[in-house]
C-alpha cells in the first residue's frame, strides 16, 4: 500500500495530537512541516520528518519540492494582520499542486457575539474582535482562492482547544481564580479535534465548512466550579473581566454563543470520546494530574 504524504504549515499541538491520531489507527504517511526557526531533520513519535523554515516571506526553498508531493496539507498557521501567511506567499505554488484535499482551520471568533444563543455554520459572521477580524479575512481568502483554483479546500473553525497539557484544572492550581463571566463559550478535547481532522481529510464530501466543538457549551463559571469540585478546592476566586489587564482576554470575553456541532457529527458520522467538559476534565484529573 502506497504511504499518505501530509503537509502541514505549522506544527503546534493540533497537528502533533492529529499525527498521533493517524499512527494510533495505523496509518501508512510520511510528513513535512514547517516552523520559525531552521530547517532541521525532527523526530516526533519515532518518526523522522522534516521541518522547514518557514518565516513572513522567508522560507527555505526545498520545502517546495515536498508540497508537490504532498496527498493532504493541513494549514494551523494563524493570520497575521489581515493576510493569511501561507496564501500570501504559496498561492501560486498550491494552485498548481494536485494535492487531494486541504484543511484550514479556523476558528469560532468568526461568529463574534450572538448573545448566548446557537451559532452554525450557516450563522451569519459578526467577529469584531481582532481574533474574529482576522479569522473572517482569512476564511474569505481561502473561499476565493477555492474558487478559482477548483481544488478541494476545506474550512473547520475550531472552538477553544483544551487538552492534558493545557487545561482549567491546571490554571486554578496555580492561581485559584476564574473570571467572573456568564458568557456561554464553546471547547473541543484536543483528541477528539484530531478525530474530526482526520476524518475531515478522508471524507468522500468536498469543499467543507464544519465547526468542531463538544455537545455543552457552557460558561466559564460552570466549568471553573465543576473543576474545583474535582480538585476539592472549597473555595474560589472570582475575578470581574474589567479587572483583568491582558488586552487578549478582554477581547476574548467579548464574545457569548453557543456553536453546534449537529452537521459536524452528520456529516463526519463522529462520536465524541469526551461529549462535555465534564467528561473532558474528570479524564485529566483521573490519569494526568
Amino acid at each position: 500500500m502506497k504511504k499518505i504524504n501530509f503537509f502541514f504549515f505549522g506544527f503546534g499541538q493540533t497537528a502533533k495530537y492529529f499525527t498521533k491520531e493517524l499512527i494510533n489507527s495505523k496509518k501508512k504517511f510520511t510528513f513535512s512541516a514547517t516552523n520559525t526557526k531552521k530547517t532541521s531533520l525532527k523526530s516526533f513519535c519515532k518518526k523522522k520528518f522534516k521541518s522547514f523554515k518557514f518565516k513572513d516571506n522567508n522560507f527555505d526553498q526545498r520545502l517546495l519540492k515536498k508540497l508537490q508531493n504532498a496527498d493532504y496539507i493541513l494549514v494551523s498557521i494563524p493570520p497575521q494582520g489581515k493576510k493569511d501567511l501561507v496564501l500570501k506567499r504559496f498561492k501560486k505554488n498550491l494552485k498548481s499542486l494536485n494535492f487531494k484535499k486541504l484543511i484550514y482551520l479556523s476558528a469560532t471568533s468568526v461568529y463574534g457575539n450572538h448573545n448566548g444563543k446557537w451559532v452554525s455554520e450557516n450563522s451569519k459572521l459578526k467577529g469584531k474582535t481582532l481574533f474574529g477580524i482576522r479569522r473572517i479575512a482569512a476564511e474569505k481568502a481561502w473561499i476565493d482562492f477555492k474558487k478559482s483554483s477548483g481544488l478541494d479546500i476545506n474550512i473547520l473553525r475550531v472552538s477553544g482547544i483544551y487538552s492534558k497539557e493545557s487545561n482549567v484544572l491546571k490554571k486554578i492550581l496555580k492561581k485559584n481564580i476564574y473570571v467572573k463571566d456568564k458568557k456561554f463559550f464553546s471547547r473541543i478535547r484536543i483528541e477528539d479535534l484530531a478525530v474530526i481532522i482526520k476524518k475531515m481529510f478522508f471524507s468522500s464530501k468536498s469543499s467543507m465548512i464544519l465547526n468542531a466543538s463538544d455537545d455543552k457549551p457552557s460558561t466559564n463559571i460552570e466549568v471553573a466550579k465543576f473543576a474545583a469540585k474535582l480538585l476539592k478546592i472549597k473555595s474560589l476566586h472570582a475575578v470581574p473581566i474589567l479587572k483583568f489587564k491582558n488586552k487578549m482576554i478582554k477581547q476574548f470575553y467579548k464574545d457569548s454563543k453557543k456553536v453546534s456541532n449537529k452537521n459536524m457529527k452528520r456529516t463526519l458520522m463522529i462520536k465524541l470520546k469526551y461529549p462535555t467538559f465534564k467528561h473532558g476534565l474528570r479524564n485529566i484529573f483521573n490519569n494526568f494530574m
